[in-house]
C-alpha cells in the first residue's frame, strides 16, 4: 500500500534495469522505490526543474545552475 500522500503507480521495467535498481539501492541502504525516487529527484535536478517542494532534498547535490 503506498504511503499517505504519494501517488501509487504501476511501472513496467526492464527486469536487468530493476535488479540494477534493487542493487544501487542496497548499496545506498534504500528500498527500491526509494531509490527510484530519488534518481528521478536526481534527473530533474540535472535537467533544471525543480522537485516538488515536499520533495527531501537530495544530499550533497547543489541545483544546476542556469546559463
Amino acid at each position: 500500500m503506498a504511503s499517505p500522500g504519494k501517488k501509487a503507480y504501476l511501472l513496467r521495467i526492464d527486469p536487468e534495469l530493476w535488479a540494477e535498481i534493487e542493487r544501487l539501492a542496497a548499496q545506498e541502504l534504500r528500498s527500491a522505490n526509494a531509490q527510484v525516487e530519488y534518481l528521478l529527484r536526481e534527473a530533474l535536478l540535472r535537467r533544471g526543474r525543480k522537485p516538488p517542494a515536499d520533495a527531501a532534498p537530495i544530499p550533497g547535490r547543489k541545483p544546476p545552475t542556469r546559463p
